[in-house]
Parts: C-alpha cells; structure tokens; sequence
C-alpha cells in the first residue's frame, strides 16, 4: 500500500515533520509512505490552476498515485497552517485527487492539547464537496509536549506513544481493507 503523509508544517525542525518520519520508518514493514513537505508549492491562484508550475503537478501526481493520505498538521491559531490550507486548495482544484481518497490525521505541538483544534477543522475541510476523503475516525493522535518526546535522531522516546501509533496503524491497515 502506497501512503504519502502532507506535513503542514514548513519549519526546518517541525515536530511534525518528525513524526510523519517517524511513523515511516516505523511503519515500513506495513506500507510505503513518502512524506511530503509544502516548501515548493506556490500561493494557490485561480489564474493559473489549469497550468500550474511543474512543483504543483508533481505533488498532485504523488497525492493522486496514493492509497491513502496521512496528514501530519501542527497548530497556528486554533486551525490548520497556512500552508497546508494552500495544499489543501491546489488538491481541491481541477481534477479534485482527494475526492474518495481516505485520509487519517496526526499532529504534534509543544502544547497539551497536541493539534486538536486543527485537526477538528482539517476534518470539517477534508468533507467538503472539493476533496470529499473519507476519514478514519476515533483515532485521533495528539502529541501533546513533542519537544519533550522526540531525540535527536527523530525517534519517539516515549513508550506509551509508540505504543498507541502501533495502535493507530493498525486500525489505519485494517479500514483500508475496505478500499
């Protein structure tokens, strides 16, 4: 199974980043994940959504070629970044590659409530008639305090973590069965 994890987040260090890589190498005896980063996507403009730039065809094609889609969001401002909403926008376009793609959500923040805000409303977006992705619910992942949970090398020191994200991949492989 080909999954490609969107990470919201274009900070050099981002938890989040280090969480959709974790979740890969972790992961990579169960499926094939590339994580992709929103550093080349340029401002969405209706102008020129029927030619794009190459930057944005190639990250549809990705999207488009995937089983599924695993967002890894942080939290700006109670809802989702900037630059994922722009993501967002490119893939609800034209040839629409969500629609009936399923998705599941993760995020991680330095706060205690992990992303839960963003990922409420990157539910609410997800549903909408542009991407229309089915989405594995009541697995929801809030890493809470990742700066405390992460290494240098990008592993998750935190058992208890680990544990739930086997959980969590699990449940993710057994409802794709139904795709």
């Amino acid at each position: 199974m080909k999954v490609v994890a969107i990470v919201g987040s274009i900070r050099k260090d981002s938890y989040n980043k280090k969480l959709a890589e974790f979740v890969k190498k972790h992961n990579a005896d169960k499926f094939d994940m590339e994580v992709l980063t929103l550093n080349d996507l340029p401002m969405y403009n209706q102008d020129n959504e029927n030619d794009p730039p190459q930057s944005v065809v190639d990250f549809k094609a990705k999207v488009k070629a995937a089983d599924a889609v695993l967002w890894v969001t942080p939290e700006y401002n109670g809802s989702i970044p900037g630059v994922l909403g722009n993501a967002i926008d490119w893939l609800s376009r034209v040839d629409q590659v969500m629609i009936g793609k399923p998705s599941w959500i993760m995020g991680a923040s330095m706060g205690v409530l992990g992303t839960a805000k963003a990922q409420m409303h990157l539910r609410d977006i997800l549903f909408s008639i542009g991407l229309s992705s089915p989405i594995l619910i009541g697995n929801d992942v809030y890493i809470g305090a990742a700066h405390t949970k992460f290494d240098d090398s990008g592993n998750i020191t935190e058992e208890g973590t680990v544990q739930f994200l086997d959980k969590i991949a699990g449940s993710f492989l057994e409802w794709m069965k139904h795709y």
